[in-house]
């Protein structure tokens, strides 16, 4: 059967087979049985056809690296899955137990190295991400979760450098506010990126990242209900003002005990665990209220989670992991509740609760006639200026004094 099948193809394809012979010399004696020579001749074919199709992948390589050489390569377009985007407002599609992201259709440069997204609604959970991911990032992973991404969270204030565990980075973000990133700089031969975070137009902090052939793109991530953010590409950092912050010393000579508190500039910002009670932020300074500088204050940046923000005076042995007011020889006016705590875990009615943007002040009223033997470690009893940090606040510099008349 299968002989007959062949023998019926030879007087049809004859000219065709007999122009293969000549072109790639198959032996004549080949042609004694059809079969063999059948499959001599698919043979040939499908080694043309292998040329063929080289040739063509070598044009299209060429063409490809023109193309790059000139410019012509067609640009990237924007990226987006379980995500609703009308112009620049991207709203959360999903089912909350999926997660949408976003990706820009062009990475961070030198004349574009800053983007901000603004919280318009934090939804159920407030699970919004930004940061830098590769040009073909996962859209079903949160920003920061794989290898080469990097992103700053706002439910829990983390940082997610390429690890689905994230670490302690700066506050939590709520509606309204506007977490923005940037390239700080880039160093191609080691291959990394310093990438920065900002939130309401002031540094978090930084961190490095490895860099990629084609760049860091701008992204975002949610996954919750609700959630719906602002996204400018255009953005721009004005680094002057935060240029007076970043000039300030660091102060850290100024503070004789710092425990899970991190001083930068005129910021206190603290970085424990916060699990228990006794992770307490402490920062005490070097030197004691004295007559000649007998006041200080706290602006509040960020209330945190509940506001645990103390203020007060304290001994220099005072216990780290205790709120100043709680313990023998401290007395302390209490953010969260208003209250005034003087050597006691009970406090009294004071004044009232503190927030965000409020500046809390403490000092000392000497009489006129009080006359100190010595200043600093030679005063005895010296009670120093005393906070509990469990967010970020600045330390005000010369503020002004309080009057005389109105207790403080």
């Amino acid at each position: 059967m299968i002989r007959a099948a062949c023998l019926s193809v030879w007087p049809i394809g004859c000219h065709l087979l007999y122009a293969v012979v000549e072109t790639n010399k198959i032996h004549t004696s080949s042609l004694q049985s059809p079969i063999l020579f059948l499959v001599n001749v698919v043979s040939v074919l499908l080694l043309q056809m292998d040329d063929i199709n080289l040739h063509h992948r070598f044009l299209n390589w060429r063409r490809r690296i023109r193309e790059r050489e000139m410019g012509e390569v067609r640009p990237a377009q924007e990226r987006f899955m379980r995500l609703l985007k009308n112009g620049d407002i991207l709203s959360y599609q999903g089912n909350s137990d999926e997660v949408g992201c976003y990706v820009a259709p062009q990475p961070l440069s030198k004349g574009t190295c800053y983007f901000e997204v603004t919280i318009v609604d934090t939804g159920l959970r407030g699970t919004i991400a930004v940061g830098l991911v590769p040009r073909f990032y996962r859209l079903d992973h949160q920003p920061g979760w794989l290898p080469y991404s990097v992103a700053y969270h706002a439910v829990n204030g983390k940082l997610y450098n390429g690890n689905p565990l994230g670490q302690q980075f700066g506050p939590q973000c709520v509606r309204g506010d506007r977490i923005g990133c940037g390239i700080h700089s880039e160093n191609p031969a080691a291959g990394i990126t310093t990438v920065f975070f900002t939130k309401n137009g002031r540094e978090v902090g930084s961190a490095e990242v490895p860099g990629t052939t084609e760049g860091l793109f701008p992204a975002v991530g949610m996954h919750s209900l609700g959630e719906v953010a602002r996204v400018d590409l255009q953005a721009q950092w004005l680094l002057e003002e935060d240029e007076s912050m970043m000039m300030v010393d660091s102060h850290e000579d100024d503070w004789g005990r710092l425990f899970d508190v991190r001083a930068s500039g005129t910021l206190l910002e603290y970085v424990g665990k916060g699990k228990s009670i006794m992770d307490v932020g402490l920062a005490q300074a070097r030197q004691p209220l004295t007559t000649r500088c007998h006041y200080f204050e706290v602006e509040i940046v960020d209330a945190g989670e509940k506001c645990y923000i103390a203020l007060g005076l304290a001994r220099r042995d005072y216990p780290k992991n205790r709120h100043p007011g709680w313990s023998r020889g401290s007395v302390a006016y209490h953010a969260d509740d208003g209250k005034l705590f003087h050597g006691s875990g009970v406090g009294d009615a004071f004044g009232p609760r503190c927030l965000k943007g409020d500046i809390m002040g403490c000092g000392i009223m000497f009489p006129r006639d009080y006359i100190l033997d010595g200043e600093g470690d030679s005063f005895p009893g010296a009670l120093l200026p005393t906070m509990v940090v469990v967010t970020r606040v600045a330390i005000c510099q010369n503020p002004a004094t309080p009057n005389p008349m109105k207790q403080t």
